[in-house]
Order: C-alpha cells, then structure tokens, then sequence
C-alpha cells in the first residue's frame, strides 16, 4: 500500500510540476501585459500578487517533495520491522522444536527402558515357572538387582520448560 501511495505522489508531483511551469509561463505574459497597460503604482501591488502565487506554488511543491520522502522513509522502517519480526518468530520456531525433539527422545529413552524391564521380568516370571526350585527370595532378590534408577520424568521437564 505505501508503494500505491508512492506511485500516486510521484504521479501528483509530475502533475504539480508541469501545472507549475505553465504558471510561470502565464505569469510571465501576464507580467508583460500587466507593464504594458499600467506603468503606475498599481504595477507594484499586481507584481507582489504574482510573486506571492509564485511562491505559494513553489511552497506546495517543497511539501510534496517532503510527503514523499516521508512515505518512503515510513515504507523502508515498516519492512525492516516486519523483517525483525519474522526473524524472532522464527528463532522461537527453532527453540520449540528443539525443546520437542529432546522430549521425544527422552520418551523414546523411556519406552525403551520399560521394554527391556518388562522383557526382563518375563523371562524372570518364565524361569520361575521352568525351575519350581526356585524360591521367592531368589525372585526378589533378582527384582531388586534388575531395578534400575528411572530416568528423569518427561512431565517434570515439561513443567520446568512451561515455567521458562
């Protein structure tokens, strides 16, 4: 929209520029035409009008050129803006996903070591029933040796990541 905005100054300013020229055309002939049918006083009071229409356009002419030069300045601060913006999505993108991946592996870690237990306390379960000989101290005594430390919670580092 500012690039429209642009285009449409840049429009009105060629616009202005050529309606200016011919003012001064016609302020010129007028000049003329006014020193030839009045060489009184009265010549003085014309001319400073005409000066001061001169100057009135030229005024408007400057302000346009500033108008200009502002939407351009406020387009260029707008996409550097939009630029930051996006960069620092993106980085927060990136830390979630990264945050994510680890607690995939860390369940996949989990899962992993369940499984080996559970194939552990099977085969613990199929030798009891293999061997009767074998007495309940010795179950016991296996299950407590097979038992590992449980690796850290995944909802403990879910909570500490939310607390961030």
């Amino acid at each position: 929209s500012f690039l429209c905005v642009y285009r449409t100054l840049s429009q009105h300013l060629n616009d202005l520029k050529k309606e200016n020229f011919s003012l001064k055309l016609r302020i010129y002939f007028l000049e003329e035409r006014i020193q030839q049918k009045y060489e009184n006083n009265s010549d003085d009071v014309y001319r400073t009008n005409i000066e001061l229409k001169v100057e009135v356009e030229s005024l408007k002419q400057q302000l346009l050129d500033k108008a200009l030069t502002t939407a351009e300045n406020l387009t260029n601060h707008n996409e550097a803006e939009l630029q930051r913006r996006c960069e620092e999505r993106q980085r927060e993108i990136d830390h979630m996903q990264q945050v994510l991946q680890t607690k995939i592996q860390l369940l996949q870690e989990e899962a992993q070591l369940a499984r080996s237990e559970a194939e552990r306390m099977a085969s613990l379960a199929e030798s009891c029933s293999q061997h009767p000989s074998v007495t309940m101290e010795t179950v016991t005594k296996e299950m407590s040796v097979a038992k590992s430390p449980q690796p850290p919670s995944l909802l403990n580092d879910m909570n500490r990541d939310r607390d961030r």
